[in-house]
């Protein structure tokens, strides 16, 4: 493989994941636009909230690798080439960003941040 097509990661994916890979594309959608809406409503970034999320984010990618290993009709002593690894590490990166995305956003809308008001004097 000698350029970086992205069509041929689309079609590993879609070999690896089946109809899997559009569920999750379609709720890692709905999770960024949540996301997105929260952080216009609050207006800020909440630091003790971000820090929880990247720390389940790191259980997330170990996640998305065992849900990639059991959907797929391949395991990782099957992974042989460069290609393989790389889609592998993209999974582990997709599944810690997604989890933080999501946690983020549920623990906002959940529990959201009240900020105080100024007076004005």
């Amino acid at each position: 493989m000698k350029e970086l097509d992205p069509m041929v990661f689309l079609a590993v994916f879609q070999e690896m994941l089946g109809a899997w890979l559009w569920i999750g594309l379609l709720l890692g959608a709905l999770a960024a636009v949540a996301c997105v809406a929260l952080l216009l409503r609050e207006r800020r970034i909440v630091s003790r909230r971000l820090v929880l999320s990247e720390l389940l984010g790191l259980l997330g990618g170990g996640l998305a690798l065992v849900i990639m290993a059991r959907v797929s009709s391949s395991g990782f002593t099957d992974a042989g080439g460069p290609a393989d690894w790389f889609l592998i590490a993209a999974v582990y990166g997709a599944g810690l960003a997604a989890t933080v995305v999501l946690t983020y956003t549920l623990m906002g809308w959940l529990h959201p941040q009240t900020v105080p008001t100024r007076r004005s004097t």
